[in-house]
Order: C-alpha cells, then sequence, then structure tokens
C-alpha cells in the first residue's frame, strides 16, 4: 500500500469562478449556506445556499409551469435533446470527473465511470421510450365494436432525493427517463456533493432542455424532504433503509407513489470449482471498489472450507498492495472516503468488531497521512450477528470472510439477512452458479461478477427486496414509473346493454354465450 502523504493540486476546471457559477442556480432566501469542502484537503471549495420550504414550494411551481409546456412537446423534440445531451456528457467527462472527485474524494477511475451512466441511460430511452411512450391499442369487452387504448401520461413534477455516493449518476441518471416521459424534476442532491448534479443540470440546459424544467434545492434531508415531498407527484430516492421508510410513509398519505433503492449487506459465494485468477479481483473491486461506498457492493464473502485458506492469503495480499492515495489522476486504486464523520462510522464498526473477538486480517485504521477520511482496505474474519459489521451496512472498505461446509450451507447464510440488494456467485460451471444465484433472496445477483454487470445491464430492471428497497431503475420499469395510465375506452355501438323491448333474460343469455364464443376462439 502506498503510503507517501501528498496534498494533491485541485483540478483547474474547478476554478472558484466556476464553483460560484454552479452553485447560483440553488436557490436559499434565508441566506443560510453549507461550506461544501474538497475531501482531499478539507479546504473549503464554495458556500452551498440552503433552501428555505418556500424556496422548495417555490422552485415546484416554476418547475410545473414549464412542465406544461414540456409535456404537450412532441416526443420527437424531446428525445432530441438528449441525443445533442448524450454527445455533450462523453465530451465534457473529464470535467465532470474532477468535480466528482473534488466533492466525493472517490479515485478518478471510479468517477470517469459514473460519469458514463447518464449517457448509457440516455442511450438505452433514446431507443426504447419511443415504443414505450406510445399509444397502445388493446382490445375493448366486445369485438369489432369496442376498443381500449393505453395512454401513457406524465406524472407532473417528480422529486429525486440523491445519495452522495454516486451523486452524478443517480442525480442525472434518474431524472433523464423522468423528463423523457414529459414531466418536470426537482432534485435535491446531498449537499457534500452538489457540484457535479448541478452541472449535470447546466449540461442539459446547453443540450436544449428548457430552463425551469430541473430545479435543484439543497438542505439537511430533515429540513428539505418533508416539503420537497408534499409537492412532488412521484418521488425516486436512493439511500438508507430507515430514511426509506420515512420517506415511505410520507408518499403513502400523500397517495404518491415512490421508488426506493435502499441499503444491503450484500453476499459473495465462492463455489468450490471457482477460478481464484477472477474472483479474487472480483472481490476486491466489490469490497473496495468508491471505497466501498457502493450499493451494490461486497461486504460478506462465503467461502468453501476446502479452499479458504487458499482465497484468503490471495485475497489479503491483493487487498494490501492496493494504491491507496489522493490524487487527481488514473494512479490510485482506492480514495477516500466522503468525509470524516463517515470514516469514524465505518471505524465504529470495526472497533466494535475486534472488540467482540473478530480478527484484523489487513488494514482497520484510518490513515490522516493520506488524507482527513482516508480508511485502509480491511478485511476481517470471525465476524458474528452481535457484531455491528455482522448484521448492519457499513458502507465503507470492510469485508467480512466466512467459511461454509456445503452450498446449501452458503445459500443459507447468504440469505440470512433482513437485505436484499446484491449478490454474487462465482464458479466454473455456469448452469450451477446460475441455479445457486437463483436461490437467493436479492433483487440482483451476479455470476462471476460482484456488481458491475447488474447495474450496467440498463434493459433490465435493478431495485432490492426485502428491506432493500420498492420499486426499481433500468429497464422499461425505470421509465414506466414516471407516468400514469390513462384507459382510452371506445364503443362504436350500444350492445353493452339489452336492445329495446329485449328482456333482461334473454340478454343474459346472448351474453353468457358469447364470453364462451371468445374464449373457444381465443377472441379474449
Amino acid at each position: 500500500m502506498t503510503l507517501t502523504p501528498v496534498r494533491p493540486t485541485r483540478p483547474a476546471s474547478a476554478t472558484d469562478e466556476f464553483l460560484r457559477g454552479l452553485v447560483a442556480r440553488v436557490p436559499g432566501s434565508g441566506g443560510a449556506v453549507w461550506p461544501l469542502t474538497e475531501v482531499y484537503t478539507s479546504d473549503v471549495l464554495v458556500d452551498l445556499p440552503q433552501s428555505t420550504p418556500s424556496d422548495i414550494e417555490q422552485a415546484f411551481a416554476t418547475a410545473r409551469t414549464a412542465q406544461k409546456k414540456w409535456a404537450a412537446t412532441p416526443l420527437k423534440q424531446r428525445l432530441a435533446v438528449f441525443r445533442r445531451a448524450h454527445a455533450l456528457f462523453i465530451d465534457r467527462a473529464r470535467t465532470i470527473a474532477d468535480l466528482i472527485q473534488v466533492e466525493s474524494g472517490k479515485n478518478r477511475r471510479m468517477a470517469i465511470e459514473e460519469t458514463c451512466d447518464p449517457p448509457m441511460i440516455m442511450s438505452h430511452y433514446l431507443r426504447r421510450a419511443p415504443k414505450l411512450l406510445a399509444p397502445t391499442r388493446r382490445g375493448g369487452p366486445v369485438p369489432l365494436v369496442s376498443s381500449s387504448t393505453e395512454i401513457r401520461v406524465p406524472k407532473g413534477v417528480v422529486g429525486i432525493i440523491a445519495p452522495w455516493n454516486f451523486p452524478f449518476a443517480t442525480g442525472i441518471s434518474d431524472a433523464i427517463p423522468a423528463l423523457m416521459a414529459g414531466n418536470a424534476v426537482v432534485l435535491k442532491p446531498d449537499n457534500k456533493t452538489a457540484l457535479s448534479p448541478l452541472y449535470g443540470v447546466q449540461l442539459l440546459e446547453e443540450a436544449g432542455l428548457p430552463r425551469g424544467l430541473f430545479q435543484v434545492v439543497c438542505g439537511e434531508g430533515p429540513d428539505v424532504g418533508p416539503t420537497l415531498i408534499d409537492q412532488a407527484n412521484y418521488v425516486m430516492f436512493t439511500g438508507s433503509t430507515a430514511t426509506g421508510k420515512v420517506i415511505g410513509e410520507q408518499a403513502g398519505r400523500n397517495l404518491i407513489g415512490c421508488c426506493l433503492e435502499l441499503g444491503g449487506k450484500n453476499p459473495m459465494i465462492v463455489l468450490p470449482d471457482a477460478d481464484f485468477a477472477d474472483a479474487v479481483p472480483g472481490a476486491v473491486f466489490g469490497a473496495f471498489g468508491n471505497t466501498g461506498q457502493i450499493c451494490m457492493h461486497i461486504e460478506r464473502i462465503y467461502l468453501p472450507e476446502s479452499r479458504y485458506e487458499e482465497f484468503k492469503e490471495a485475497f489479503v495480499a491483493k487487498a494490501s498492495s492496493l494504491d491507496v492515495r489522493a490524487a487527481y489522476d488514473f494512479g490510485p486504486e482506492m480514495g477516500s472516503l466522503v468525509s470524516v464523520d463517515h470514516m469514524n462510522r465505518v471505524k465504529s464498526h470495526v472497533d466494535d468488531a475486534v472488540e467482540k473477538g473478530a480478527t484484523v486480517l489487513c488494514g482497520g485504521r484510518p490513515r490522516p497521512d493520506l488524507g482527513p477520511a482516508f480508511f485502509e482496505p480491511t478485511i476481517l474474519e470471525g465476524v458474528t450477528k452481535d457484531m455491528l459489521c455482522g448484521v448492519t451496512e457499513t458502507f465503507g472498505p470492510v469485508v467480512a470472510l466466512h467459511r461454509y461446509r456445503t452450498v446449501d450451507e452458503a445459500v443459507e447464510l447468504a440469505n440470512d439477512t433482513d437485505y436484499g440488494l446484491n449478490a454474487s456467485v462465482w464458479g466454473k460451471d455456469l448452469r450451477a452458479a446460475s441455479a445457486v444465484a437463483a436461490r437467493l433472496e436479492t433483487g440482483n445477483v451476479n455470476v462471476n461478477d460482484s456488481l458491475a454487470t447488474a447495474y450496467a445491464a440498463k434493459g433490465t430492471p435493478s431495485g432490492g427486496v426485502k428491506t432493500s428497497g420498492v420499486g426499481a431503475r433500468h429497464g422499461d420499469q425505470g421509465l414506466l414509473k414516471y407516468t400514469d395510465v390513462q384507459n382510452l375506452a371506445v364503443l362504436k355501438k350500444p350492445v353493452m346493454s339489452p336492445r329495446p323491448g329485449q328482456k333482461y333474460e334473454k340478454y343474459v343469455e346472448g351474453m353468457l354465450s358469447g364470453l364462451k364464443m371468445m374464449r373457444r376462439l381465443r377472441i379474449r
């Protein structure tokens, strides 16, 4: 592990003038500000305005006015904005990555990968949206003389509450299908990571998105969230299970829909026939990618007893040799945690485990010599369910190794959690590995990958089960959730009641005979 302390120079693109221009979009009539800091150095970057309830109400009013015109805009014209934005986002990827790094502290490799998510979402829905949003003719109750058409209409104004771990990917990618469907968006990013989504909104407007349609408000969750939910027609939230329950309860009282991607305690099962040349690097990325701050990252690894020591030795060696440091280039393999507060939370999980008998195989310590919020990649064994990190999401570069005797035992252990967001299975026999994967109680499961394949598959819905969430992003569901369905039914001739002078009994006989005939002919 690289130990050389370094104080990196802020990227040239992140000038004071540029940052002030970004935060000027945020309403803050109360005068309160949040000092947004560079994670690597703790230097204040810019003062972020904090929005008051009246600011949020005004943001929704502005968005609602813009949405009426946007919804009336032909879909082809709406999608043209995102065709232009796709190229623009790729051309500005390096500037976006600069902002992601200065505000979150993640390494540049992960930052540049994050910039690719919105273009991938745009590309997918540019292909699918015309079909998904087109009126669909259905059969009516009586053949030939009746019809029914499914019409997709926008919800109105969608409230999006985005997390700090992938601020650009969630803040912008979750908004794209909502906007394509004809909605407006009011986004609340985390205070710590508001710069990159603010730049994303600026780029969308540069591509032709009408001003006012995509609003951004800022503030701490308890201060901003309730007003945002009360004003929204639909809510998209990514974050903790505890907060998700609060949001779901308020959305339910307001009789609006919500999509919640929540916490996880994601397992990885290594089968006896797994190729460790692939599984070990896969585990390293699964556990330590984005410094362990990925909703779908691996926190529990289950290993066959016969190969436990072999995997442990290779995994510890690989984790111990990771290049961990602060830099705005592609050298480091792991960066910082997002804040000192979060680093202390991760440390408390490790300390609790050690106090209760767990063994640290590598790491386990903060690294203030590298930066204020750095923490070593940490591997534990002997973790039990009476430990914080045995049952609670740690959300940091900490993973526990466990032994199993049979595959059935491994499946039982992997499922022994209230969470169900992501899982991973490794084995050479793909049919056998897929069969194990099918037994896991999780919304996403990867075979011979830790997490990226499932998340990057934009055509398939991605969400959690159990306490890991409700609903999904991606796939057809990821766009259709932002719409309501209008059933336009047409009756050409009044045949759904007795004819004048016809006895009701005779009408009933004809109706029942008709139902039998339609079933026999497979008409209805």
